[in-house]
């Protein structure tokens, strides 16, 4: 630290260096300022929008509760056009494909999950709608088209999803009649956590499938041996007639 003989020697020493730095320092603060006030701006922006897309959404749900799927259907298009950047649009497309479905009209419901499969934002809304695709292939019999869907799947991003699709994996393979696989998808789906109700029906369901495969087996195989019997028994009688 500097040390000055007189308070003049002091001022002279403050001129120079506001004269060498005062100009950056101005600039600096001036941008700091900017910059701050630039981020308040973009925070209230986006709390705005985040504010008006909530907006939508809540009328979008009064018009599902309604069954007024004109105004649903333009309301989504609202939010996906303004607020596409929010999850909300992708809250709002999942509920547009349930209407589709509803309506009946599979294609669009399709279209508009497989859009959301790939442009959704977060991992979890990808996988709902994967899988929500997936169900609507089930529905539709692409059966083998549903499966592959599922192989697709990023296994580093499938973290609480798993036991959903094995257990609708073992849905698919039921249709395909391949119990053995179907049956091994359920119990994956068991060890990942799953808590479906009617997961135990299923797998019960499948063994009992397989003991009544298993005695049409048998029964089919009956006549067969009785007919071998027969046969031996008129060679013996006709060995012994000979005799």
């Amino acid at each position: 630290m500097e040390i000055y003989d007189s308070e003049e020697e002091q001022v002279a020493a403050i001129k120079a260096w506001w004269k060498e730095n005062g100009t950056s320092s101005i600039t600096g603060a001036v941008v700091g300022i900017l910059l701050i006030a630039g981020w308040n701006f973009w925070q209230s922006y986006q709390h705005d929008k985040t504010g008006q897309a909530s907006a939508l959404y809540e009328q979008l749900l009064v018009s599902m509760g309604k069954e007024d799927n004109d105004s649903v259907q333009k309301i989504t298009e609202r939010i996906t056009g303004q607020h596409g950047s929010t999850a909300y649009a992708t809250y709002a497309a999942l509920l547009l494909a349930k209407t589709k479905v509803q309506q009946g009209d599979l294609e669009s419901a399709k279209n508009i999950l497989e859009n959301q499969m790939r442009e959704a934002d977060s991992k979890e809304l990808k996988n709902l709608a994967r899988l929500r695709l997936v169900k609507i292939m089930q529905a539709t019999g692409e059966y083998e088209q549903g499966l592959q869907l599922i192989a697709e799947v990023d296994q580093s991003a499938v973290q609480g999803f798993a036991a959903n699709y094995d257990e609708l994996k073992g849905d698919l393979y039921v249709e395909l009649e391949r119990l053995g696989e179907a049956r091994t998808a359920y119990q994956s789906a068991l060890r990942a956590g799953a808590r479906s109700p009617l997961l135990q029906f299923k797998l019960d369901d499948i063994a009992a499938s397989e003991v009544v495969e298993n005695n049409i087996e048998q029964s089919n195989a009956e006549p067969e041996v009785i007919e071998s019997n027969i046969e031996e028994s008129i060679t013996e009688t006709s060995t012994s007639d000979v005799k």
